[in-house]
């Protein structure tokens, strides 16, 4: 068995957003001093401190990271027009989800873990590069991608996102890059609306984008099924030399938010075949970055499936 960095932050827990489905329990729910004894084969090291703000302009202009830092200091409010709420503490778990996410490549990256699951929130896939969106505030899998590629000199990094939502932000971040390949396999119809299986990339990005809506109701089997037909060999072709996940569990069959009939246990059998792809491209390089998931048992379930399946030898 390998061992996985799980990479969790008390700051989580000062991101308060009220009576809203991205709430403080999902962190304590995911909390060490919770869920460790669940977690076999994970090591839970420290969140290292980056030159975040120079991560986030990687993806984000100053003049966006300066008023989410402003509208914190007030004493927060909403982000967008919709449900991104933040409050005075919100900036500093932000910036810690985005450290989160630069932790766990610097591990996987120097040989220190073999993968890294980031259990941060906020979440991240939604953010768009000038505006906060679907309860993100910044593009943290977007900014680790590019993180790995200015720090490493990664040139082919696959994102796959199983997510109920589309991962729009994300799509928008690399939808010209033929370096990144995106994948999201997500429920449609359904918010934000977009991730057409016709959106595949433009100019050097063409075919570098992936989307596999799923109908709502869609059994697991028929799900899984895609993923392995589909999503594998995308990604296997593409021949990444580092795999990102946005690990979004709203997927599950008991989430209030989507329509799929995900469990726990299909959430494992997908991050195993993605452990089978990495090894054969990427020496078992993966960084995994929690987005959705607001049922708590089922979330702490698939988190606890996920984290054993990065695990496997």
């Amino acid at each position: 068995m390998s061992h996985v960095a799980y990479l969790w932050d008390p700051v989580s827990l000062k991101h308060f957003t009220g009576p809203h489905a991205e709430q403080i329990a999902r962190a304590e729910r995911l909390c060490p001093d919770h869920i460790d004894a669940r977690l076999i084969g994970a090591t839970f090291p420290e969140i290292q401190e980056h030159d975040a703000v120079e991560a986030i302009l990687r993806v984000h202009g100053r003049e966006y990271i300066d008023w989410v830092r402003e509208v914190c200091e007030r004493g927060g409010g909403l982000l967008d027009e919709g449900d991104t709420v933040v409050s005075r503490n919100s900036f500093d778990a932000a910036i810690a989800a985005v450290n989160a996410g630069l932790t766990g490549v610097d591990l996987v990256m120097r040989g220190q873990a073999a993968r890294a699951f980031c259990a941060m929130r906020p979440p991240g896939h939604h953010a768009l590069p000038d505006r906060a969106m679907g309860f993100c505030i910044f593009a943290n899998i977007s900014i680790a991608a590019r993180y790995a590629k200015a720090l490493y000199g990664v040139e082919r990094i696959a994102i796959v996102d199983f997510d109920v939502h589309h991962g729009n932000g994300t799509q928008d971040v690399f939808y010209a890059d033929g370096n990144v390949l995106f994948v999201s396999m997500h429920q449609h119809p359904l918010w934000p609306m977009t991730g057409l299986a016709e959106e595949r990339g433009v100019g050097a990005g063409e075919g570098t984008t992936l989307n596999l809506p799923i109908p709502p109701g869609t059994s697991e089997a028929v799900q899984l099924r895609a993923f392995v037909e589909e999503v594998l060999p995308a990604v296997q072709s593409f021949g990444p030399e580092l795999l990102l996940i946005s690990a979004g569990f709203d997927a599950h069959r008991d989430d209030p938010l989507g329509g799929l009939m995900m469990t726990e246990v299909g959430f494992g059998e997908m991050t195993r075949g993605l452990v089978e792809i990495a090894r054969e491209c990427c020496e078992g390089r993966v960084v995994s970055l929690l987005e959705g998931g607001y049922d708590l048992n089922a979330l702490e379930n698939s988190v606890v499936a996920h984290v054993e399946a990065l695990s496997a030898s």
